[in-house]
């Protein structure tokens, strides 16, 4: 399978390995993209695939929270300007409102609901009117709970996170729910409970922990040992429950949830932008774009 110049800045994004050693990874696995990830890992030159943190579109990430019922959104525009704007940061929350009430079960759904004046779709397309740039709704998550939710935005917008809490919310677990938010934001967990890693996932990391020993020297035998040990760091880093706590690192966060008498029933994180790619133009392109529009 060929692979392009393209394919080669996207594994070095992803990775954040060098160039050569992505165009090498990417001739070795003939183009595949996951099997060059997994390549650069065992060779120990890539750390362990999350989600793709590239932050590469304009808008924001909000939450709006009704009672027992919150939404974590999505609203992508054009440009950090219009993203800054607390107009902006309104058009959100007005969808967001719709999505609590409403429960679309996507974002095309949501563009069919109605709001009080026309659609969803209707209303953004006035705001567009208005601010002259494309807006657009890319993804949310509603939660409806017995129990309390918490969420936290970072730098405004450009990461947030809602939290849906078990039990009766008092000052104690607020402050509890409050520092995992601060948690998810820091570490980005891709998992509630290490139960939640598919059987598929852990053997294809198994398998990628053991070829990595035996890559720095190992015998298979010491090597296959060590996984065990490196598969507990793997949960240890991924799976929130299992992780050391920011503020005291000789708590996990499972111990400090019984401290605060509460549980998670489950979390939800956006980085905004993520996995999208900006339009990219350099400045002679650009400038001859602008002197072309004034010649019109």
């Amino acid at each position: 399978m060929a692979f392009t110049a393209k394919d080669v800045m996207a594994l070095r994004e992803k990775t954040g390995a060098g160039v050569m050693d992505c165009k090498r990874a990417l001739t070795d696995a003939d183009g595949d993209m996951s099997k060059a990830a997994d390549l650069l890992r065992e060779r120990g030159i890539a750390k362990a695939e999350k989600k793709a943190s590239r932050i590469a579109a304009e808008g924001i990430v909000a939450c709006y929270i009704e009672g027992k019922t919150g939404v974590l959104i999505e609203l992508n525009c054009e440009s950090d300007f219009v993203a800054k704007n607390p107009q902006f940061l309104e058009i959100a929350n007005e969808a967001a409102k719709v999505i609590v009430k409403e429960n679309p079960a996507n974002v095309e759904a949501l563009l069919a609901c109605a709001m009080d004046n026309g659609t969803v779709e209707e209303y953004l397309k006035s705001k567009i009117a208005v601010i002259g740039e494309k807006i657009a709704v890319r993804r949310f998550v509603r939660y409806e709970t017995e129990g309390f939710l918490e969420s936290y935005i970072h730098l405004g917008g450009k990461l947030g996170v809602m939290l849906d809490m078990a039990g009766e919310a008092t000052a104690e677990a607020k402050e509890v729910a409050h520092d995992i938010t601060l948690q998810i934001a820091f570490t980005k967990p891709a998992y509630l409970a290490k139960e939640e890693v598919s059987a598929e996932t852990l053997e294809r990391e198994k398998e990628v922990l053991k070829q990595q020993a035996i890559n720095e020297g190992k015998p298979e035998a010491i090597a296959e040992k060590m996984v065990m040990g490196r598969i507990k760091k793997f949960y240890e880093e991924n799976c929130l429950l299992e992780q050391a706590f920011i503020k005291d690192d000789s708590k996990k966060v499972a111990e400090l949830l019984k401290g605060g008498n509460t549980a998670i029933n489950k979390f939800a994180f956006f980085v905004m932008g993520e996995g999208l790619e900006k339009k990219s133009e350099d400045l002679s392109e650009e400038v001859a774009k602008q002197v072309a529009a004034m010649k019109k």
